[in-house]
């Protein structure tokens, strides 16, 4: 009986580090995806890159809302700061809110 019980306990933690690190994992490559859109991409004004960033939420299911992104550009400096929070079910019937914050700063010299 304690070997059911210690197998159901790591089975539950097992799970719990599966889901919450798929949820972190998403979360770096859409960082990732936006400092590379930020760097290399060729939008013109920062409504376009807002726009690229708010399609790149949705390639990696990152629940972004429009209002949550702000997007700042000098000459050569580009900033990008954004803000959501995801429900990750923790076990079976426990959901808990995650918050992640995004804070992408690039110098760019060649555009």
């Amino acid at each position: 009986m304690k070997l059911i019980i210690k197998l159901l306990i790591v089975a539950l933690v097992a799970n719990a580090a599966w889901r919450i690190g798929s949820a972190y994992l998403s979360y770096y490559r859409f960082k990732d995806a936006v400092t590379e859109a930020a760097q290399f991409g060729r939008a013109k004004n920062d409504e376009q890159l807002r726009a690229r960033v708010m399609e790149l939420a949705q390639e990696y299911d990152i629940p972004l809302a429009e209002n949550a992104v702000s997007v700042s550009r000098d000459i050569n400096h580009t900033t990008i700061d954004a803000s959501f929070e995801r429900t990750i079910d923790v076990v079976p019937g426990y959901k808990r809110p995650f918050p992640f914050t995004m804070h992408v700063d690039v110098i760019v010299f060649d555009r």
